[in-house]
């Protein structure tokens, strides 16, 4: 499909620099799969519900992946900026480098930060800035040490408009937050609450924890003109045997599977096979979902306002229908709605295929 059928304008001050407070007052725009919006907030998704509902939320925690410091080239140095996007082995992490002019292979990293300092060898130097870094340490003395040096990676268009502080140490993390490996926020998990999960449960819906380390690759636009095209990022996803289990029995009993956020989706779309039946699944997906894409184990997905042209957009086009998704983000956006990973979310049900 063309690219552009995916573009829209977004007013700049649409995009959210914050979170809303409490987490569960932020607006949700309801997509049934016919006709009409709804305009509710997020502590009303106690009202879509039915019992044996089944919601997968993804537990992946964000790092401290953005890094700053020098390089070390005998007596020389020069300001660099690290931000790590996949961890390759125990000591070696790929990493989007500024500026990456400066940089060689063999070259000498001192990272820096308010709780210590980090050192790493240059060891690839790829294209478009990235690297691969071999660090002094491994294993669980390397997650340490980048927790201490580095800071929370914000999105471009929030880092963009402020610098990250304090407080998106907690807004900038779910709930459900375990497994540490993301450099990006599973973001529709930041709208739930203690007390929105205990009001969801309390309906006779339940909680099942996947995992996919989200990259920074989720906000990288699609460079080609047609989607075929476009090489996806990958990432990795895990569904254990219970869990796979649990929801498979959820829905053989009439209940219905709520992804929240488009990285659960892809987790269990990834480890569905044709029937719709999930397995345990632990291994790297690149899967890319456009329109014409047949979904086969979520029935409803809970997801924030995406970026245009971008894979996010082109997977809720491919949920919900594509002019259906259209109007919208046209009725978000004239309604005052908020985007982006800070922004408001959308109860997707999903279109007949």
């Amino acid at each position: 499909m063309r690219v552009d059928l995916f573009d829209f304008e977004l007013p700049a001050d649409r995009i959210a620099l914050r979170p809303a407070e409490p987490r569960d007052s932020a607006r949700m725009l309801v997509v049934p799969a016919k006709d009409g919006f709804e305009d509710r907030c997020v502590r009303d998704l106690t009202a879509y519900l039915r019992e044996g509902d089944a919601f997968v939320v993804n537990d992946s925690r964000v790092i401290h992946a953005r890094l700053s410091g020098r390089r070390l080239r005998g007596e020389l140095s020069a300001n660099v900026e690290a931000t790590l996007i996949e961890r390759l082995d125990a000591a070696r992490w790929r990493a989007l480098m500024r500026p990456a002019k400066k940089l060689a292979v063999g070259d000498r990293i001192r990272f820096e930060g308010h709780g210590g300092e980090l050192d790493a060898r240059v060891e690839v130097k790829g294209d478009d800035g990235e690297i691969t870094l071999a660090f002094d340490l491994d294993a669980a003395a390397l997650d340490v040490a980048i927790e201490r040096a580095g800071a929370m990676p914000l999105p471009p268009y929030i880092a963009g408009k402020r610098a990250a502080d304090a407080q998106d140490e907690t807004d900038y993390q779910t709930i459900f937050a375990r497994e540490a490996g993301a450099v990006a926020a599973p973001t529709a998990g930041l709208h739930f609450t203690p007390q929105l999960l205990a009001a969801i449960e309390a309906r006779g819906a339940s909680f099942h924890r996947v995992t996919l380390h989200v990259g920074a690759g989720t906000f990288l636009p699609v460079k080609t003109e047609d989607t075929d095209l476009h090489k996806m990022h990958e990432e990795f996803a895990r569904i254990d045997l219970q869990t796979a289990e649990a929801l498979n029995d959820a829905r053989a009993k009439g209940g219905r599977v709520v992804a929240v956020g488009t990285t659960a989706l892809r987790v269990l779309e990834s480890a569905a096979d044709g029937a719709g039946r999930l397995f345990p699944y632990a291994a790297r997906t690149g899967i890319f979902i456009t329109p014409g894409y047949r979904f086969r184990a979520v029935d409803m997905l809970l997801t924030n306002f995406h970026l245009p042209r971008s894979t996010l957009f082109m997977l809720v086009a491919a949920f919900a229908g594509l002019e259906r998704m259209k109007s919208a983000y046209a009725h978000a956006i004239e309604s005052g709605y908020r985007f982006y990973s800070y922004g408001d979310a959308c109860l997707l049900q999903r279109c007949e295929q």
